[in-house]
This record gives C-alpha cells, sequence and structure tokens, in this order.
C-alpha cells in the first residue's frame, strides 16, 4: 500500500449490522451487465473476495453454480450466511473468514473472480498474483467501484439532500482531523492505479462497463445513521464511550436537514473493470 497504515481486524469492527442498510446499493442493472459481458453458463464458480456481507456475491448467484464469499471480520461473515439462508441459497453459498493475503486457503479454482470495492485494503500485488493462479485459464477477474463522478444533486426531489459534508465534520469532531481506519489512521488515503497492478500480475483484454445511476432513492434518519456506522472510519467501535452521544449528535443534525425524517438522494452509478487471465 501507499500508506505507513496496517490491517487490522478492527477495521469494520461493528460496521457489519448497519451495512446492508446503510449502504447505498449497486446500479440495478450491475448483474445484467456482468451476465452480459461474462457469458456464464451457470456450472461456473464466483470468488468474491472480501465480500462483506454478501451484496455483490448473493446478486450474482444465480449466474453460478457456487459463490465463494471470504472476507476477514466475524461480523461480515455472519450477515452473509444470514442473508444467503434467507434468499434460500444457502447451498450453492459458501463463506470464509479468512484475509485475501491468505489465499488460495485450498478454495479449488473459479470461473470468477471479484473486488467490489474492497481491494485497496488489500496488499495489492501478491493478491493479485494469488487471484490469478485460482483462476481458471480464460477466467475473469472483476472491479467494481461507484462511478466517482456522481452527482448528489437532488433538485426537484420531494426531500433535502443528505448533509454529507456537515456528517464529515461530525466524525472529524470526535474523531479527528485524519481519517481512522482500524487502529490506525489513513493520513494519505488508500491506494489508487490498480490497472497497473492487475497488469503486473498478468491480465489482459481490459474492458470497462458503466451502469446508469441517477434512480431517485428516499431515505430515513435510520438509513443514514446506519450509513454512517457502515463505514470504516466512523465504524461504532472508534467512538467508544461517546458512542451514544455521537449517534444522538448525527440524529439532531438529521433532524435539523429533514425535519419529515426523509432524504432525497440519487443512486450513483457503478463503474466495472473486467480482466482476463490469459488462456494457455
Amino acid at each position: 500500500m501507499v500508506t505507513d497504515w496496517e490491517w487490522d481486524d478492527t477495521l469494520f469492527l461493528g460496521a457489519a449490522a448497519h451495512y446492508r442498510r446503510g449502504r447505498l446499493p449497486y446500479s440495478p442493472g450491475l448483474a445484467d451487465a456482468l451476465a452480459e459481458a461474462l457469458e456464464p453458463d451457470g456450472r461456473g464458480r464466483l470468488l468474491d473476495v472480501g465480500c462483506g456481507p454478501g451484496t455483490v456475491a448473493l446478486t450474482l448467484a444465480h449466474l453460478f453454480d457456487e459463490v465463494v464469499g471470504v472476507d476477514p471480520d466475524r461480523g461480515m461473515i455472519a450477515e452473509a450466511v444470514r442473508e444467503a439462508t434467507g434468499r434460500g441459497v444457502g447451498g450453492k453459498a459458501r463463506w470464509v473468514r479468512a484475509r485475501a493475503e491468505e489465499l488460495p486457503a485450498g478454495l479449488g479454482t473459479f470461473t470468477v473472480a471479484v473486488f467490489a470495492q474492497s481491494f485497496h485494503w488489500m496488499d495489492r500485488d501478491p493478491v493479485a498474483a494469488t487471484v490469478r493462479d485460482m483462476l481458471r485459464p480464460g477466467g475473469a477477474l472483476v472491479h467494481i467501484s461507484d462511478l466517482k463522478a456522481r452527482t448528489r444533486a437532488v433538485d426537484g426531489l420531494p426531500h433535502p439532500a443528505v448533509p454529507y459534508a456537515a456528517l464529515d465534520e461530525l466524525v472529524a469532531r470526535y474523531l479527528g482531523p485524519v481519517r481512522r481506519a482500524g487502529r490506525g489512521v489513513l493520513a494519505r488515503g488508500t491506494p489508487s492505479g490498480e490497472a497497473a497492478v492487475f497488469t503486473r500480475a498478468g491480465f489482459t483484454g481490459l474492458r470497462r462497463l458503466v451502469i446508469p445511476g441517477g434512480q431517485v432513492l428516499e431515505r430515513s434518519a435510520d438509513d443514514v445513521v446506519a450509513g454512517v456506522f457502515s463505514m470504516s472510519f466512523s465504524a461504532p467501535h472508534l467512538f467508544g464511550t461517546r458512542l451514544d452521544a455521537f449517534e444522538a449528535d448525527v440524529r439532531r443534525l438529521l433532524r435539523e436537514a429533514s425535519p419529515a425524517d426523509r432524504f432525497s438522494e440519487r443512486q450513483p452509478g457503478t463503474e466495472v473493470f473486467v480482466w482476463r487471465r490469459a488462456p494457455r
């Protein structure tokens, strides 16, 4: 990584219970776009590295015979198991508590591997090389993220915008101006330049997909609070004994922004990069 930060197991401690409710979803066309790009036959295996509560793995589960999610956070794995069971796909989903750096972990060979807004937390070069070797020849590596050029404009929508800037200021007031991450801080942020990493690992045939966003979302104060606590830089454990006070301040800020307890937001677009392991 380009920072002095070192991973520790408190990175998302306590965030898993808030993740599914609080995080904005990926564009609703994600599964269809990947089905068109990857042309799965329903018999392959999907590896989701840094799977969180199984958001992407379960979205794509119908395209594969088996999905395997790997994440180091115990709470995320528990949420993934619960959600897979609730969706009736527990029999085709496997969840492994492990760091990406511990792969291949005896998990076998895969048709597709996915990193969904998780790769920047990893020791990227060795992880990319390991995942390449876990893919069958011609297999695909998929990197997914929110489209960075998204707009939060809510002009003409029925409710006020989520006051993100004010929320960021509140987090900084409690935790300090430098972004927190586990037991450490990210003074220089997380690394970028994924294309160079994947190229060094031997992936080729890059294809970029953009799945449009812009759909109107309505969110409650509870949704926004969950979003705050789903983030690594404002995970519940970071506030210690001041957690209740912080949440009370968040809710006060939200009431001032929208007394009706409703916010309008636009769905972000989703950006996908598809790479291939060279066939033999």
